[in-house]
């Protein structure tokens, strides 16, 4: 059996960026090229060759609709803080909304203020 968990390994590339209901603002946990890899429940965000823009854990509940997904960053601001988020994945593309800390679960992908919304590619 094919689970999400299983599928989400591996290399993604940013191709969507939207924070607070503003479209490719100014990021600070992502940079052009920078590309996300996911082993196990960990993952690193880094521009090839260089230091961690953000890393950290996620747990995943894809018997939810919508599936759901919980990030906990190791670095930065959010350190130990669980961000939950939505998420929806396929063969090649994987795209997430997360709220704020502080905040309620987003149910979907509509964006607004407190929210972001990141969507990647398979490298």
């Amino acid at each position: 059996m094919d689970t999400d968990l299983k599928r989400f390994q591996g290399r993604w590339r940013q191709v969507r960026f939207e924070e607070n209901g503003i479209v490719d603002p100014a990021d600070t946990h992502g940079a052009p090229d920078a590309v996300m890899t996911i082993v196990g429940e960990t993952f690193h965000v880094a521009v090839p060759g260089e230091e961690a823009l953000i890393e950290g854990s996620f747990v995943i509940k894809d018997d939810t609709s919508p599936k759901r997904i919980d990030w906990i960053d190791s670095i930065g601001t959010d350190a130990g803080k669980r961000l939950p988020a939505i998420y929806t994945l396929s063969k090649d593309t994987f795209e997430f909304a997360a709220a704020d800390a502080d905040m309620e679960r987003p149910q979907d992908f509509t964006g607004g203020s407190g929210i972001t919304i990141r969507g990647f590619v398979r490298t």
